[in-house]
């Protein structure tokens, strides 16, 4: 249902967003859970002093304000109370929708965001409303607001008067603080279905005395993306590219938004799938002779991949298409295992980012195309092993090639050679035979924290290749287990257990390296002559170095003759 204003020649044009603005809660599209929720508080009294709204642009949030506004303030000579029926206009209707209203403040918070402004705002609040049930402000894009101000705004909301009601919009949720959250009831404005918005954007055409292609409509749903203002903006733009009285066919809208003919890219995209490089070349050329961005080819790329995703999970119903459309992503879908489009989405996602970045986006798009073709239909992990446990080759080159290249009778990668090559090109893995080769593959991989706390922590109980057990040391961290569990795995490729128990372990390697120093200092200190060396010089400290061994002189060459 939209507002029934019928188009007056004679004033001023008024854009399609505003004139249709929505009167009353029944004008509001799938917000019905909003409304349903205000109209059961509304009745039973239970009415929150303050309002969070929050969703993407243009969804309605600054018009539920208003429209919740009035609702808190509704008065009629039959009704007395707040109320979500605001098919008739009450006693302030008229002004709170003109914005002169002196009980309904609207500020925007952009350019109202210190904390002087803040305070000058929140000194009226504890006067009472001069007409209205309720003092009611009304704070947009509150995510805007310094620190210093929502600190302002905090203490209010924590003990609000009565007669406030406060009614906040924002984009931004995750840049309003908790503390003002958690005193707000909060309702998050969902985002309009495509199906939804081309029947509105049907009856508001209409209306209009305008006519547009279904699929036209369809195309400008698709673009606002869940937006009813953006939606309407782009009407307002189609309704004018044909005379009046004539309809505006969808390649009109398509050419307006600068889209490529879906038909055409999702036979690009069969291009693709087929493993066919120059039919995909030349249908993109063909795009680009037409005017399409590579960087919208691209995403319709991903959106076919997502298509056929789904039409192979659901069913080509479950897709927002024409029968004909869908019926085709459908057919890739049947045809295509889960694993490559689940491939082909990444590599799709990293061909965007590259065509977006690169200087030049047409060659961009075409290495894209090409890389994709040769890899739609590489086997996944789990084919390739299966081929090479069979015995069979493993290839999947366009047109029938391998994934070796090459021509002659030669050019596959067979079972027998994929593994003699894996094996000559695969390091040798450690094998470990007892924790002291544990300590030295930590020391030779240079993993510094890992080590050190191994080394001060881990007590060693028993030991045996795949399994280690230990008593963790005082102060030893809660997740050096699980780091062993990985690092071992990563180093020697086979799955670790390590487990930390109660007692009964050996000394850690530092605690082991101090005992032996003490030992061998007080061994020294037993020497007769060092303890007369002590005994003369009174005070004296007694520090040991280990010097290195002594290098083996060379042997001369007269001496190896005798």
């Amino acid at each position: 249902m939209v507002a029934d204003t019928p188009p007056d020649s004679g004033a001023a044009y008024t854009v399609l967003a505003r004139k249709y603005r929505p009167r009353n809660f029944e004008d509001l599209i799938g917000q019905e859970a909003m409304v349903r929720t205000l109209a059961n508080a509304f009745s039973s009294g239970r009415i929150a002093h303050a309002f969070m709204l929050t969703g993407v642009r243009g969804v309605g949030k600054t018009t539920t304000a208003r429209l919740l506004a009035r609702a808190l303030n509704y008065e009629t000579e039959t009704v007395h109370q707040p109320s979500v029926d605001l098919t008739v206009d009450g006693f302030h209707c008229k002004s709170i929708i003109e914005g002169r209203h002196m009980d309904v403040l609207e500020l925007d918070a952009a350019s109202r965001t210190k904390v002087d402004e803040m305070r000058e705002l929140l000194d009226g609040v504890r006067y009472a409303p001069v007409e209205a049930r309720y003092k009611v402000y009304i704070i947009d894009e509150v995510h805007m607001l310094s620190t210093a101000a929502f600190n302002a705004l905090l203490k209010t909301l924590e003990e609000p008067p009565p007669h406030a009601k406060f009614i906040f919009a924002t984009t931004e949720i995750r840049k309003v603080p908790v503390t003002i959250l958690s005193r707000t009831q909060r309702f998050d404005l969902r985002r309009v279905e495509p199906d939804v918005l081309v029947k509105h954007f049907d009856r508001i055409a209409a209306k209009e005395g305008a006519r547009v292609d279904a699929d036209g409509l369809a195309l400008i749903a698709r673009a606002a993306e869940g937006s009813v203002r953006d939606g309407l903006s782009l009407l307002d733009q189609a309704i004018v590219q044909a005379e009046r009285g004539a309809t505006v066919s969808a390649a009109v809208v398509r050419d307006m938004l600068g889209l490529a003919d879906r038909g055409q890219t999702i036979a690009l995209f069969e291009a693709v799938m087929g493993g066919k490089p120059s039919d995909a070349l030349e249908g993109f050329r063909a795009l680009w002779g037409f005017g399409a961005d590579p960087v919208v080819v691209m995403l319709d790329l991903l959106d076919h991949c997502h298509g056929a995703a789904v039409a192979k999970a659901l069913g080509p119903d479950a897709l927002t298409l024409p029968r004909e459309q869908a019926a085709r992503l459908a057919a890739i879908g049947a045809h295509t295992s889960a694993g490559t489009l689940s491939r082909l989405w990444q590599m799709l996602l990293k061909a965007h980012d590259e065509v977006r970045r690169a200087p030049d986006a047409m060659a961009a798009t075409e290495m894209a195309l090409i890389r994709l073709c040769y890899a739609a239909d590489l086997p996944g992990p789990e084919e390739a092993l299966k081929a090479l446990r069979d015995g069979n080759p493993v290839g999947g080159a366009p047109g029938g090639g391998s994934l070796g290249g090459g021509g002659g009778t030669g050019g596959g990668v067979t079972a027998q050679a994929l593994p003699m090559a894996a094996a000559a090109a695969a390091p040798a893995l450690p094998v470990l035979a007892s924790f002291d080769d544990v300590l030295r593959l930590i020391a030779e991989k240079r993993d510094i924290g890992l080590r050190l706390d191994v080394e001060q922590f881990v007590r060693p109980i028993s030991f045996r290749p795949g399994a280690i057990t230990y008593e963790p040391a005082p102060g030893a961290p809660g997740n050096l287990a699980g780091r062993l569990v990985r690092a071992l795995k990563e180093w020697t490729g086979q799955p670790w257990l390590v487990a930390a128990e109660g007692g009964g372990g050996a000394e850690t390697l530092m605690e082991r390296q101090k005992r032996e120093d003490r030992e061998a200092m007080a061994e020294i200190r037993a020497d007769p002559f060092v303890a007369s060396l002590l005994a003369a010089f009174p005070g004296a400290e007694l520090e040991v170095r280990k010097l290195p061994g002594p290098e083996a002189a060379p042997i001369e060459p007269d001496e190896v003759e005798d």
